[in-house]
């Protein structure tokens, strides 16, 4: 998020990029480097924005978020939350099971919110796959920049912004395959998807998907005809003939 952002609409994006799917997707965003003069404001926002959430069975229609695929996730992901407080963070909502009733069958974790994260942190660093989001407070742009591309994968990222240039600036020097301006996970099935460093190789979706079912052949015809248009003579400048 850039200082020049429109919060309520990023607070919204933010939260559906982080969680839609309880955050069980390869392109969730779930670390939100946020200006420090409007930290605070932004979590105060979020945390409220996210309390609205129904977890609860998917075949219902109130139900906003379901739960995670098995117990061995949730348990992977409460070590996580727990990581992060003994290393310094702050969870701002949720960090905990689901308990009650209702929750009795399956595998329910809380939307979380965690802050004071610094980039260091092992919850900043790996993928977390579930309803968690970090936010990381940065004072300057090349500080988020560093924060967005200082880590082993780049699938996918949200750029924040009022201000357009500004926005696709940032987005030029971040390393994701899919970079979103005033969005969050908005995946087109006519255009490429796919990510830089660990996050894999070639490109699902678009004309570029094609490539992995094709054979490419080269075929060169000669136009300009006659040996003195070849460059044969470097290797044979004392031949005869």
């Amino acid at each position: 998020m850039l200082d020049d952002a429109d919060l309520e609409l990023a607070v919204d994006g933010v939260l559906y990029g982080c969680l839609v799917y309880s955050g069980q997707v390869c392109e969730s965003g779930t670390r939100a480097p946020v200006p420090r003069r409007l930290h605070a404001e932004f979590v105060d926002r979020i945390v409220a924005r996210a309390q609205t959430i129904v977890v609860g069975p998917t075949p219902d229609w109130d139900t906003d978020m379901g739960p995670v695929i098995d117990a061995e996730q949730r348990d992977r992901l409460l070590r996580h939350i727990e990581g992060a407080h003994s290393e310094g963070a702050t969870v701002a909502l949720g960090g905990t099971a689901m308990s009650g009733d209702e929750f009795a069958h399956g595998f329910w974790v809380a939307a979380t919110i965690v802050t004071d994260v610094r980039s260091d942190m092992c919850i900043a660093r790996e993928e977390v796959f579930g309803p968690v989001l970090s936010v990381i407070a940065y004072d300057h742009d090349d500080e988020a920049l560093a924060l967005a591309n200082d880590i082993d994968y780049g699938l996918a990222a949200s750029v924040w912004s009022t201000n357009n240039a500004h926005a696709l600036a940032i987005a030029e020097r971040i390393q994701a395959g899919s970079v979103w301006i005033s969005d969050g996970d908005q995946i087109n099935c006519q255009l490429p998807f796919g990510g830089y460093k660990q996050s894999g190789l070639g490109r699902e979706l678009g004309p570029d998907a094609l490539d992995a079912y094709t054979e490419v052949k080269t075929v060169a015809l000669d136009l300009l005809g006659g040996r003195a248009t070849k460059p044969y003579d470097l290797l044979l400048s004392h031949a005869e003939g």
